[in-house]
């Protein structure tokens, strides 16, 4: 260790007599990170959008974003001399033609899966916890904008194939822009320069939006999150010395950065092992897209199945005046649902804000059964999303468990009503009386253990001390981290 201390001392003093920035520099490797688990979600996300950086510069080489026509003459003997669009034939040459090209598309492809969920799951971690709380609601907002963009950008980026699924993700993102009320038709016309499917630009454009316009955006926005979250310093969780005014947990150098870095590497391990062994998308099963095609068999990402499900699930209502439509009907499952939802968690800070009157400084976070009604809230809302979720995946419900496709429709519309708030009154009264004893179900029973005497009566030990350790002396977050 003491070689490497020498050469970073001798690096930090190269750097300070040039630039006078010794003291920034020391206080960097001495900036403390929390401990807890549930911090590594945003590292994920950061070492997943690496990845799909990293792929996506390899993929970029060899794809070809046009809706041009050509004859299939690749490896893959079933379509070969089927016409077909460039892009798909690009991207099956990438998947049986190019050295490594089809390791790459699939890390890339489950690259984007994980960055997603590791996003939508340190969301969940940011408002159960009350991260969002000031000094850190600016940060809240920023990190809602990157995952609305990363929805955008993971939709635009399985739609450049031109395969079956992506045409038919197309065509309802199109209904759907052009249910935007008055001006629909012409932000339809905007994006894709004529009628569905589009002008031949078309393509071309979402590529680009694709691998630089969303990207750059992306980057751009996890660099200033990145920035909110070093200087008002980490939250953390109570206990073992955790206090407003400090950060208790381990500085960057050596055991942060050297623990990020093994978290780095596991990550991308992890994405080209899933891109090596398991398939995904497999557009060459799928076929080129065709308007007058369809399929049940080809599902879209996972994080797509909310918006499909809250289209299938909203009945056939069109409100019209004198005869001109004001609401077509895609505009309530596939617009006002996802903006209903994101609406609420950026108004939500605020909303708490005004009904508690916190308006203090939090740097110490809270235990989810700290705050009964926020839980419950938000035990309800992702109980909303859930059952759309699984709503968009009716159809492979009956083909599977042969549920009548209607009745799932009818069973879905009620319970989104009904589960969310059944969830709420029971994680409340959960939370309550958590908070009441303080009792953790994995730390085993915390009050008194009864004994049978030799007599056959019963005797009540006393507690012991471990189960009763007082809130000073309890280690950081002993029951999770």
């Amino acid at each position: 260790m003491g070689g490497a201390e020498a050469v970073i001392r001798a690096a930090i003093r190269f750097i300070d007599e040039r630039t006078g920035s010794a003291p920034l520099l020391r206080k960097m490797l001495r900036y403390a990170f929390p401990d807890h688990w549930s911090f590594l979600f945003g590292e994920i996300a950061l070492y997943s959008f690496i990845v799909l950086v990293g792929t996506g510069v390899f993929l970029t080489l060899f794809f070809e974003p046009s809706l041009g026509r050509t004859t299939y003459e690749g490896s893959y003997d079933p379509l070969r001399g089927l016409e077909v669009s460039l892009a798909y034939d690009s991207a099956m040459r990438l998947s049986f033609d190019v050295n490594g090209g089809l390791l790459m598309r699939q890390t890339h492809h489950w690259a984007a899966l994980v960055f997603l969920a590791a996003i939508s799951v340190h969301l969940m971690r940011i408002f159960f916890t009350g991260a969002f709380r000031k000094p850190r609601d600016v940060n809240y907002y920023i990190g809602l904008t990157m995952l609305i963009l990363a929805l955008v950008e993971g939709f635009a980026g399985y739609s450049l194939l031109d395969d079956l699924l992506s045409g038919m993700g197309l065509a309802i993102a199109y209904a759907t822009t052009l249910s935007i009320p008055l001006v629909g038709g012409d932000v339809g016309f905007l994006i894709w320069g004529d009628q569905f499917p589009g002008a031949n630009d078309f393509m071309s454009r979402l590529f680009i939006a694709h691998v630089l316009i969303f990207p750059v955006i992306i980057g751009g926005l996890i660099a200033i999150h990145l920035l909110l979250i070093a200087l008002p310093h980490h939250t953390h969780f109570r206990g073992g010395g955790a206090t407003e005014r400090n950060v208790v947990g381990t500085p960057t150098w050596p055991g942060y950065a050297l623990r990020s870095l093994g978290l780095l590497f596991a990550t991308a391990g992890t994405l080209l092992l899933l891109g090596g062994l398991i398939q995904v998308n497999p557009i060459w099963q799928w076929g080129p897209y065709e308007i007058y095609d369809g399929t049940n068999g080809a599902q879209p990402d996972w994080y797509m199945g909310w918006l499909i499900g809250a289209l299938r699930l909203m009945p056939p209502i069109e409100p019209s005046v004198f005869g001109y439509t004001i609401f077509p009907n895609p505009f309530f499952g596939g617009l006002l649902v996802p903006g209903v939802v994101f609406t609420f968690l950026f108004l939500w800070p605020t909303i708490e804000r005004r009904v508690t009157g916190d308006r203090a400084i939090h740097n110490v976070l809270d235990r989810p059964r700290d705050n009964p009604r926020r839980t419950a809230i938000g035990a309800a809302v992702f109980t909303f999303i859930a059952l759309i979720f699984l709503a968009g995946a009716a159809d492979r419900i009956f083909v599977s468990f042969g549920i009548d496709y209607g009745t799932q429709v009818w069973i879905f519309r009620v319970a989104v009503f009904v589960l969310p708030a059944v969830v709420y009154l029971v994680t409340k009264r959960i939370c309550e009386e958590l908070g009441e004893t303080d009792w953790h179900p994995l730390r085993g029973p915390s009050g008194p253990t009864v004994t049978r005497t030799a007599s056959g009566g019963f005797r009540q030990a006393p507690v012991s001390g471990a189960a009763r350790v007082s809130e000073s002396r309890r280690p950081p977050e002993s029951d999770s981290r």
